[in-house]
């Protein structure tokens, strides 16, 4: 059928511009070793910093959960879903993020689009960094809402934006990653929130990259709402939004991505309870990545990569040229390194690169195995 072409028309092109996308499957994965065709790599490019996804604490407690109240929890939260462990979850969760209350989403990218499109509407406004993440941009496009952009971490911009384009808005809504997922660095929280109570706007920041990973310290009264995570550094899956009990109330009755879903399971929920326990109480899962982190980065220094600012456990090696960035990326894979190559639309044009990750779980010996792969990729593929 003809009104169908353009599909075919649209893949051949993505491949001629090396960004048709496949997907590598795992047939088995063990802490930071994960098995793909047959082959044993190292995975260098998991959001699971802390490990636990895999630690007997977290996966005993799913199996408990899921044998007393089975897979799925059924139904919303709001008709027959809320199940005792989603309630301590959300207590959790607000604990260890110092707020009143929190809420739970089945993902991440449905907790911005919900907390979002909640909070604003056509006679409003959102501001977001011109990095954040695809969901943050999605939630604002969907919202309604006028959506206003500025530089990088660039705060003279924002608060021109919010001097000059937000005026005679209803509400206005600044939302940022904190640690930016591509690029590894980390928002001006303080700053931001000086401008937002300047100029009378909200404040959201999305966490989903610093839970259990940075301890964001905010001052006291602060008002900020935050968005975060379970599928990273918990180790499990979901999102949530954190903040005042009036917040919460309020998103319970009007975020769509909350109200017209199947809640997440409970068995999953229970993992993500059991991870939070964990890092509450020890923090030596935390102290290990930042030493594996400082190690990296050590060993990185002579190969003198572009790493853009980097600040996090999240290192981009910036490449440019996509067909490049594959390269290396198969290069690595076939010497036992599994390390994706990130291209557009994900990042903007010329800045394909590969997005490092280093987890509390990797050896001395793992880094010391990427660093020396690494090395004879740069000699062989960049010169």
């Amino acid at each position: 059928m003809k009104r169908f072409d353009f599909i075919k028309s649209e893949l051949l092109e993505l491949k001629k511009e090396d960004l048709f996308r496949t997907m590598r499957t795992i047939e088995n994965s063990d802490g930071p070793r994960v098995t793909i065709e047959g082959k044993e790599l190292i995975n260098f490019c998991s959001n699971n910093y802390l490990g636990l996804a895999d630690h007997p604490k977290v996966i005993d407690r799913a199996i408990t959960i899921l044998r007393k109240y089975g897979v799925g929890a059924g139904a919303s939260r709001l008709v027959s879903g809320n199940f005792d462990i989603h309630e301590q979850l959300e207590t959790a969760i607000a604990e260890y993020e110092g707020t009143e209350a929190a809420i739970v989403f089945p993902t991440g990218y449905m907790a911005n689009l919900g907390v979002i499109q909640a909070m604003v509407g056509h006679e409003d406004a959102v501001i977001v960094d011109r990095l954040n993440h695809a969901s943050i941009i999605d939630g604002a496009r969907l919202s309604g809402a006028k959506l206003l952009v500025y530089g990088h971490n660039y705060m003279e911009k924002l608060e021109k934006v919010l001097k000059k384009k937000a005026v005679g808005c209803r509400r206005k809504l600044i939302v940022s990653d904190f640690i930016f997922s591509m690029d590894g660095d980390i928002a001006l929280a303080e700053e931001m929130l000086h401008l937002a109570r300047k100029y009378d706007a909200m404040l959201m920041l999305d966490v989903a990259h610093s839970t259990g990973v940075v301890d964001l310290i905010l001052p006291e009264g602060h008002n900020i709402i935050l968005m975060g995570t379970l599928s990273k550094a918990i180790g499990a899956l979901g999102g949530f939004v954190a903040g005042s009990q009036s917040l919460i109330d309020y998103l319970r009755n009007k975020a769509r991505a909350f109200i017209y879903t199947t809640a997440l399971p409970p068995a999953i929920a229970a993992a993500a309870l059991a991870s939070f326990e964990i890092i509450s109480k020890d923090n030596s899962l935390q102290k290990k990545l930042w030493s594996n982190v400082e190690y990296l980065r050590k060993k990185l220094e002579p190969l003198k990569f572009d790493t853009i600012g980097s600040e996090t456990q999240i290192i981009p090696l910036m490449i440019g040229d996509t067909k490049t960035t594959l390269d290396i990326s198969q290069f690595l894979f076939d010497h036992g390194i599994f390390l994706s190559a990130i291209r557009p639309p994900t990042v903007p044009k010329d800045t394909s690169r590969l997005r490092l990750t280093v987890t509390a779980m990797h050896t001395k010996s793992d880094i010391d195995h990427l660093v020396s792969k690494l090395a004879e990729a740069k000699e062989e593929y960049l010169g």
